[in-house]
């Protein structure tokens, strides 16, 4: 099986970072893979020079590096279209404190709302339900919490539901952008 084919976690991209000699997050470059592939339809090969050109490389390392960058465009893809809605924000997991996952959630939201920024001008923000309006306003205000958080039981409550609102805002401009996928309602056609 392929690494394309894997399941990429926080940690695995974070180590095709670390080889390339970055030590940045992925979680930013993963705000962006979500809002492109919401309002662009991002090709993997335009997703892998962006990657690069983030990394400051002119290509992947190896083989193994550009198939787990690829297998990453690869499952956003398919979680974001997926009837079941499971997409998850690339973010640092439980191994890393709060204020690490925290910071994480931010910068995914940066990057996000970046790309909003570049791509979607006023006709189309114009046609989004009110609902994406609010929750996209929503996710700006997240890209400015302070992520000097200590580990309580409160603050992971916290962390959880913002996680889960970004998501959902992310999940809410995809189904937007994509009309019918994914397909969340299912009818049988009546039977004469």
């Amino acid at each position: 099986m392929s690494l394309i084919d894997e399941r990429q976690d926080f940690s695995d991209v974070a180590d095709v970072f670390l080889l390339h000699g970055s030590m940045q997050s992925p979680a930013f470059l993963d705000g962006r893979l979500c809002a492109l592939l919401a309002l662009r339809n991002v090709s993997a090969e335009d997703w892998l020079d962006e990657v690069c050109q983030s990394l400051g490389v002119e290509q992947p390392r190896d083989q193994p590096s550009a198939e787990r960058l690829l297998g990453w465009r690869r499952q956003t893809v398919e979680a974001l279209s997926a009837s079941d809605l499971d997409y998850t924000p690339l973010l640092p997991d439980e191994l890393f404190s709060l204020a690490e996952q925290a910071q994480g959630l931010k910068e995914w939201t940066l990057g996000f709302i970046e790309v909003v920024d570049e791509v979607a001008d006023s006709e189309l923000r114009e046609r989004w339900s009110q609902a994406l309006r609010e929750a996209l306003s929503d996710l700006e205000g997240l890209g400015r919490i302070d992520t000097d958080i200590d580990d309580s039981p409160e603050n992971e409550n916290d962390l959880f539901a913002l996680t889960e609102h970004a998501r959902m805002a992310a999940m809410l401009l995809y189904t937007e952008q994509h009309p019918g996928m994914p397909q969340v309602e299912q009818t049988d056609a009546p039977v004469h």
